[in-house]
């Protein structure tokens, strides 16, 4: 089921997307009088093909990954003498400029509408109160304490865990000092703080950036009950039962599930005794931990899960807009997450954050099928992240990207005429060899994670 969620999601996802980018190049196109010959979702052998009243052919491909909108030009094959008007090299630098930049817009757009959707809808999230401070973390340097609520960060409103990640992660691989804003447990007062970040998990794989700071979000207690089992993890192959209540790990008594989960993931690949209660009997069990990651970032797996409790109620709060507060809103995180993509590409320039950090295909698709089985809201967030993260990678002033022609463009519009076929062939090929390069770096990436 994982499986087919994963491949359902990842066609939806860069159907729509894909669709929505290239037809912001194709109505841009039309406006400006260019003909276009095809309109592609997918690469490869069509599997669908129709024309309209235009003679524009609509392919849907086999190869979902991209797509293109095909536009009579005279440096790609000769232009009858009656068509030269309708050819896209013919066209203004101006109107040019309008059709290429067209389609990393349509995803700016979409993802707008995504958000202000979103927005609408509201959504229900947990107060970012703090549960735990690590000793001698960065977060009790600071002064943080259990049971504050952290209001804001480095200026921006958190309304619940998901904004502080986000916050948090902006600060990657940087120096300074972080400005947290929090309230007072059973108060109102708030305090601020300043956390000093050194070359903040700099480079590191896979950051965790809330652990990294020294905190735990508060959750509700959880009885160590088993209610999940992987059937081909280490605890179904020691005979552990749904129902079982684990009571003790190698002599160390478990109140909460997190403590189970701590001492698991701190020991992979070793041998551990757990006292559990069955039916009213204790009995003892030895068992092995598999190990997952790698080497240094290995963590124990038990293969068990635990039953859900509800959460109190003062805990949650309902964060909705109305449909004109919504556009507001949509605009504020496109133009966030935007910024934050081209800053963590910088970065990853820099060496200040992982390339590791980069995915591809698979990872993608991992993350879209994981979503769709989330909820509908779910999918439409990471429709707007992809979509954002689309337009901003297309608008890079690489040659073969949107905004590599754009950056060729411009400088015609300032020299009055446009560079040499040579310098242009030579920017096509260094081009081609970065994307492949960059591609390959994702999918190498990809298979580690698998």
């Amino acid at each position: 089921m994982n499986t087919l969620y994963m491949v359902l999601g990842l066609l939806v996802a860069l159907g729509v997307l894909v669709t929505f980018h290239e037809f912001g190049h194709f109505w841009v196109a039309r406006r400006c009088g260019v003909k276009v010959l095809r309109f592609s979702v997918g690469f490869g052998t069509p599997l669908l093909r129709w024309h309209d009243r235009h003679g524009t052919e609509f392919v849907v491909a086999a190869i979902p990954l991209g797509g293109y909108v095909k536009m009579l030009d005279e440096r790609e094959a000769e232009v009858p003498v009656e068509l030269l008007g309708q050819a896209f090299n013919r066209k203004s630098v101006r109107q040019r400029i309008a059709i290429v930049a067209a389609g990393p817009v349509a995803n700016f757009l979409l993802a707008l509408f995504f958000f202000w959707l979103l927005a609408m809808l509201g959504s229900q999230q947990v107060r970012p109160v703090i549960g735990a401070v690590e000793a001698d973390g960065l977060a009790a340097q600071a002064g943080l304490v259990v049971g504050q609520e952290i209001v804001a960060i480095d200026g921006e409103a958190t309304s619940g865990w998901a904004a502080v990640n986000l916050q948090l992660v902006r600060r990657l691989g940087e120096s300074g000092a972080l400005d947290v804003l929090v309230r007072e447990p059973g108060s109102t007062a708030e305090t601020a703080h300043q956390v000093v970040l050194r070359d903040w998990l700099k480079g590191v794989d896979e950051p965790d950036p809330i652990a990294a700071l020294g905190i735990k979000p508060w959750r509700p207690q959880l009885p160590p009950v088993l209610a999940q089992l992987d059937p081909e993890g280490p605890a179904q192959a020691a005979g552990l039962e749904i129902g079982d209540r684990i009571l003790a790990l190698d002599g160390v008594t478990l109140e909460d599930w997190q403590q189970l989960v701590d001492s698991v993931r701190a020991r992979p690949g070793e041998v551990i005794s757990l006292r559990i209660e069955r039916a009213g009997q204790r009995q003892d069990v030895s068992l092995t931990l598999a190990a997952r990651g790698k080497e240094q970032d290995r963590n124990g797996y038990l293969g068990a899960g635990v039953q859900g409790v509800e959460w109190p109620a003062e805990m949650l709060r309902e964060v909705s807009f109305g449909p004109l507060e919504a556009i507001g809103e949509g605009f504020r995180r496109t133009w966030t997450m935007s910024i934050l993509t081209l800053d963590s590409l910088k970065k990853m320039l820099f060496g200040e954050l992982s390339v590791k950090n980069l995915s591809g295909p698979i990872t993608i698709a991992k993350v879209a099928g994981a979503s769709a089985q989330s909820g509908v809201g779910d999918f439409l967030n990471f429709l707007a992240y992809l979509s954002i993260s689309l337009g901003v990678l297309n608008l890079l002033p690489i040659p073969v990207l949107d905004g590599g022609h754009l950056l060729f463009y411009l400088i015609e519009w300032a020299r009055g005429r446009p560079l040499s076929e040579r310098i242009q062939s030579w920017g096509m090929q260094i081009g081609i060899s970065l994307v492949i390069g960059v591609m390959l770096l994702a999918l190498v990436n990809d298979l580690s994670r698998l």
